[in-house]
């Protein structure tokens, strides 16, 4: 049976926030699982560009207030030709989105997608919801902030996958503090590397919530939530 699971994630800011996606998170994520792949922008880095595609072919992006147009083809080929590794244009570069938000349409839900930073205020859930109206979706995944979040407002979903590195974000007001469970992967500013996955059948969507955790011995563990939403029927006139 094929797999109708859908990765969302975003804000992975590599390199310049984060080295890499944490190694247990790449060791759950392997090919042949998902479906379909919703990055809600700051992906950043060629590497993981490749990563993600590898993945699943069918990778949805949306942009980032930090994506940024990296050398085309042309250009990174004649520059790889005079360098000793004689890297691939595709491994040098990916191609920057443009849209800032999209909308897929899995069993009978509508889920919308955006980075969130045109969103204001950042993150308010009123701006959110009439974001999701606008948008003519069950389903809002945003990002921008760096935090898990997932709740259900006025029959609607709303889903912040936070940042799948545990990069920090400029809008953390506890920035520079401890995480009060030891914090995530970067401990010292309290940040937690997590992504979600969506198990959606019919009217149903099942979220699969993977956060890493650190503990005071420095001991990494994956740990897994699990949330569901129904999509209320339409009212008969």
């Amino acid at each position: 049976m094929a797999s109708r699971l859908v990765l969302v994630l975003g804000d992975l800011f590599i390199p310049d926030r984060a080295i890499d996606i944490p190694a247990k998170f790449k060791k759950l994520l392997t090919p042949g699982k998902i479906a379909q792949i919703l990055c809600l922008g700051n992906l950043t880095s060629p590497s993981a560009y490749q990563f993600l595609k590898h993945l699943a072919p069918d990778l949805q992006l949306v942009k980032g207030d930090f994506d940024i147009p990296h050398p085309n083809p042309s250009q990174t080929q004649q520059t790889s030709q005079q360098t000793p590794q004689n890297a691939t244009a595709a491994e040098a570069s990916f191609p920057i989105p443009t849209a800032l938000s999209k909308v897929v349409t899995h069993g009978s839900l509508r889920i919308g997608f955006t980075h969130g930073d045109s969103i204001l205020p950042p993150g308010d859930p009123d701006a959110l919801l009439i974001a999701a109206r606008q948008m003519d979706v069950d389903v809002l995944c945003w990002g921008g902030t760096c935090r898990f979040e997932a709740y259900e407002m006025e029959g609607k979903f709303f889903i912040n996958p936070g940042s799948a590195t545990g990069a920090v974000s400029w809008l953390d007001e506890t920035l520079g503090e401890e995480g009060e469970d030891g914090g995530g992967e970067a401990g010292d500013y309290g940040s937690v590397p997590s992504f979600v996955l969506m198990d959606v059948q019919g009217d149903v969507l099942v979220l699969y919530v993977y956060q890493l955790r650190v503990d005071g011995e420095g001991k990494e563990t994956v740990g897994v939530e699990k949330v569901s939403f129904r999509k209320e029927a339409a009212a008969v006139a």
